[in-house]
């Protein structure tokens, strides 16, 4: 190998110098008698008395690790990084050298020509002695012919010491680089000249590699692959902007870099171009060619989701459902995944959700009763900690999308005792009673008359909207907090885990997410709400609105109005919570957490199609009315109530739905399908008319977490409680006492043994003692004394309720 550098020589010329001096007296000369530290000669000598000594250079490293890795390479006229050299001795200490010269292996200095003092390579011609004040090598003047190949090395020398050779890769400026088929499996690599054969990344041998690695089969970003899958990445590079044989560049530029872009969790990626399917989900793939600032999104990686989550309880009998756990004893769930291919999927981030978390939570695949009753357990897959996508091309081989196991129902015998709060839209009080204590407490004087109460599942705040300002009661110490009067509206609903709540504004016609100290997180305009219901994970929440639109709010999506049929007045999420029902004046719809994909541009060749998703399509339309709207919670029931209209009794709609596999595992969008199928729900109905009771409006439907019954509340004058037994098409009453006129509201305590119901006609609450399926008042009635402006008792319409230990 010749290197080629400049060179100028200088000579010193030393002249003698007489010099002469005197000591002082008392002073000595010292040093002639003095001994050096003896030379530490190199462990590896043969002779361990001469040789290379430590501290000597003895070794020169050009380049870091990543670029001896890879190589530098530069398009035509480019100019490359400085670089640069690290002087070791014989044990790897680093040794101060002064100066180093660097040298290319072009010996015409017309392809790679490099800077001899601070190794900035030139992929072309340097300037040198340019004049008229240009400085030397500042201008690089691209190569005027092809040359002759495509690989060159710089050194750097020092003290008669050479470093590593650093190959450098010289070529036409890339304009593209995309993921490709093997060419060496389909043997079209060719000579890798332009125009001769179509290579991909693995047909050329100049490019530098590692440790040799076993094959693997070539992916090309057209499938997904299962979990702890190898593959081999192969792409091709071109230039002049264009993707035929004839702009194929592949095998001038050197090594391809492939790095997975945003969900670094799916898919690893070693030095050699080999992926390894990690965890579900897709990311775009970035092939970068070395310092030729080409980096592009060459294709897509697709780990395959999960088709299917089973949940099972530890300990119970294959299919037992629901399962009985005692009191504050945990139960552990087990999840078996299998992928799209029917390959099981392993160490997945799994969401574990309770239907009633306030009395038995589930975290980790962990269930704890700390109160009695009932709860239905699911785990998720959810977007983006589980399954993630590029929004671009969500919905593409499954991914992106949501997919949820089945339920495992959990019932905990035994009584607790309860707190509830009532309140009045026609007062400005709200008054706590305390059954552990069976004592009433003070009234609690808010800011402003209220017109909405919700409590958080927690138990921990109250939220009051008015159009004054939101405020909230902390029921530690029942303190009543606000009002924040940069919130004015109704509150709709509030997270499962208290983080926000849904207040709407009817003067502002805003929708807005805010916290409980009345910071506004989120807003939408041009829009009011009339009820809200979130996903049991806190991302989702559906929003019904005074226009034929439902509003959505999601953490993967943000904000979204849809285009609705009717006029949706209430709404119920399902159990599992794959999707919502909404009630309306002519119809009852279902609507599925699947997004419909669309494959909206075809992609070229090497990258992904990009899809379009409609998000919350409908999934069922029953052909009834309803009013308001609640699940049960065993997942079977979506129980509806409407008051009499047009000749229509007032009646209780049974909706049971069946979803169907797709409905849980998203239905997914495959490369070259134009529009995915619409996940659909199969549902039928039955029609309990209430012919007992005369309502002008229906106010609530209330199932016990046990779903053993409902009870539905109204407006009206006929003095009953009616309650349904879902499934069996049997609707009772009970006869309300005291000069009751109509249940207004009601709420379950959390052991499903009581029912609190506040009722017009005697302003007061009945306590309904509930056991199975039977129901009847207790006996005990609580006279609230809430009072107007004018000192006028009012209706107890609002109540809300909290858990609370037992006293022994």
């Amino acid at each position: 190998m010749r290197l080629f550098v400049e060179k100028s020589a200088r000579r010193f010329v030393g002249l003698p110098v007489l010099l002469f001096f005197t000591v002082p007296f008392g002073l000595s000369v010292i040093g002639c008698g003095h001994k050096h530290a003896a030379p530490v000669y190199c462990p590896n000598n043969a002779n361990a008395n001469s040789g290379p000594v430590e501290g000597q250079l003895s070794t020169i490293q050009l380049g870091s690790t990543q670029l001896q890795t890879t190589g530098e390479s530069l398009n035509y006229g480019q100019i490359g990084q400085r670089l640069s050299a690290t002087g070791e001795d014989c044990i790897g200490s680093t040794v101060s050298v002064g100066t180093f010269i660097y040298a290319t292996t072009d010996s015409t200095l017309q392809y790679a020509d490099v800077n001899p003092s601070n190794g900035e390579v030139c992929a072309g011609n340097w300037n040198r002695n340019s004049g008229s004040g240009i400085p030397d090598y500042t201008i690089c003047t691209p190569p005027s012919t092809p040359p002759p190949t495509n690989e060159y090395f710089i050194l750097a020398e020092a003290n008669g010491v050479s470093s590593n050779k650093l190959a450098v890769f010289v070529h036409p400026v890339v304009t593209g680089v995309v993921l490709a088929p093997s060419a060496v499996a389909s043997g079209t690599c060719g000579n890798g000249t332009p125009g001769n054969g179509d290579p991909t990344t693995d047909c050329c041998t100049n490019v530098i590699t590692t440790t040799p690695e076993a094959p693997a089969p070539s992916y090309d970003g057209t499938a997904c692959v299962s979990q702890n899958t190898r593959v081999q990445l192969t792409a091709k590079v071109y230039d002049n902007g264009g993707t035929t044989p004839q702009n194929n560049i592949t095998c001038q530029v050197g090594r391809i870099t492939f790095t997975a872009q945003g969900s670094p969790s799916v898919v690893t990626i070693d030095p050699n171009g080999f992926a390894t399917a990690n965890m579900p989900g897709s990311a775009t793939i970035t092939a970068s060619v070395s310092n030729s600032a080409s980096a592009s999104n060459a294709g897509f990686f697709s780990t395959c989701p999960p088709a299917s989550i089973t949940l099972a309880a530890t300990g119970a009998q294959a299919g037992q459902n629901p399962v009985n756990v005692a009191l504050n004893n945990p139960l552990t769930l087990t999840a078996s995944v299998l992928d799209t291919n029917h390959n099981p999927i392993n160490g997945l981030s799994l969401e574990f959700n309770s239907t009633t978390p306030q009395t038995i939570s589930a975290s980790g695949g962990t269930v704890v009763p700390t109160f009695p009753g009932s709860a239905t357990i699911t785990a998720v897959c959810q977007p983006s900690l589980c399954n993630p996508s590029p929004l671009s091309q969500l919905g593409l081989y499954g991914n992106g999308k949501p997919i949820t196991s089945n339920g495992i129902t959990v019932d905990t015998a035994g009584t607790s005792s309860t707190v509830i709060y009532m309140g009045s839209t026609s007062s400005q009080y709200v008054v706590p009673y305390d059954f552990t204590l069976n004592q009433q407490g003070a009234p609690l004087k808010l800011p402003f008359q209220p017109n909405s109460m919700v409590i958080s599942q927690d138990g921990s705040t109250i939220y009051l909207g008015s159009p004054q300002g939101m405020m909230t009661i902390a029921t530690s110490g029942n303190s009543v907090i606000g009002p924040y009067q940069t919130v004015p509206g109704t509150v709709l609903a509030v997270a499962p885990d208290n983080s926000a709540a849904v207040v709407t504004d009817p003067t502002r016609q805003t929708v807005s997410l805010v916290t409980s100290s009345g910071v506004v997180e989120s807003s939408y305009g041009n829009v009011v709400g009339t009820s809200a219901a979130w996903s049991p994970d806190s991302q989702t929440v559906y929003i019904t609105t005074t226009t034929d639109t439902l509003l959505t709010h999601s953490v993967f999506n943000n904000w979204r109005e849809t285009a609705t049929n009717t006029m949706y007045t209430d709404v119920a999420v399902m159990v599992p919570s794959i999707g919502a029902y909404f009630a309306g004046p002519q119809e009852t719809d279902g609507r599925t957490y699947c997004s419909t994909s669309t494959i909206a541009i075809p992609g070229s060749p090497g990258n992904p199609p990009t899809t379009a998703n409609d998000y919350f399509p409908l999934a069922d339309t029953v052909a009834t009315p309803t009013n308001q709207i609640a699940a049960t919670t065993d997942g079977h029931h979506i129980l509806g109530a409407a008051p009499a209209a047009g000749g229509t009794p007032t009646a209780v709609e049974d909706i049971q739905v069946t979803p169907t596999s797709e409905a849980f595992a998203c239905t997914q969008a495959p490369a070259g399908a134009q529009v995915s199928p619409p996940v659909t729900f199969s549902s039928t109905f039955t029609t309990h008319p209430l012919s007992s009771i005369t309502a002008s409006a229906i106010t609530g439907v209330d199932p016990a977490s046990s779903s053993a019954l409902a009870f539905v509340t109204y407006t009206g004058t006929s003095g009953l409680l009616p309650f349904y037994l879902p499934g069996t098409g049997t609707v009772n009453y009970v006869t309300l006492s005291n000069g009751a006129t109509a249940p207004v509201t009601g709420v379950f305590s959390t052991d499903n043994q009581s029912f609190y119901a506040g009722t017009s006609g005697d302003d007061a609450v009945h306590v309904i003692s509930v056991s199975g399926t039977t129901a009847t008042e207790s006996g005990t009635i609580l006279t609230p004394k809430l009072t107007d402006a004018n000192g006028n008792p009012v209706a107890p319409n609002m109540i809300v309720q909290h858990p609370k230990k037992l006293q022994s």
